[in-house]
């Protein structure tokens, strides 16, 4: 039976840890320019009296305010290849606000998301693919081995 391309990739907890020194840096970067994006819309929403409900060039910004929003077109743009770099290796995000990760894995061959999350060392927890992050039980020892075979 091959596996079509569009198949989810199934990690094993050692390649999420092997991962994880990668994702922990993207993911740096990306949680500090979603902080940088915040702060440039509210200087923008400063400098015009409020939020433009597009960053598009407009006939009536100045300069100031043309600079301010090709500077954040960047910025964003930059900000979604980010995630698109991170989606690329088969890894499902859950919560960009503050690096919630996901990967299939399989425990007892049922399909369960292995579950990261920014600031964790290491892969720590699984949940049951209808369980959310509420629903995360810790990787026991026994479940650990179970999913190296």
């Amino acid at each position: 039976m091959g596996m079509a391309r569009d198949d989810p990739r199934i990690f094993t907890i050692e390649e999420v840890d092997a991962l994880i020194p990668t994702l922990s840096r993207l993911i740096g970067v990306q949680l500090g320019q979603q902080d940088e994006i915040r702060q440039r819309l509210g200087s923008l929403a400063r400098a015009t009296g409020k939020l433009p409900r597009s960053l598009d060039a407009s006939p009536e910004d100045n300069d100031e305010v043309a600079r301010m929003k090709a500077d954040l077109r960047e910025l964003i743009g930059r900000y979604e290849a980010g995630w698109s770099e991170v989606q690329r290796m088969g890894v499902l995000i859950k919560d960009p606000e503050v690096g919630l990760l996901d990967f299939y894995g399989r425990i007892d061959g049922r399909l369960v998301y292995l579950c990261w999350r920014y600031g964790e060392e290491a892969l720590a927890y699984y949940h049951e693919l209808e369980a959310g992050y509420a629903g995360r039980r810790p990787l026991a020892r026994e479940t650990r081995e179970k999913l190296l075979n």
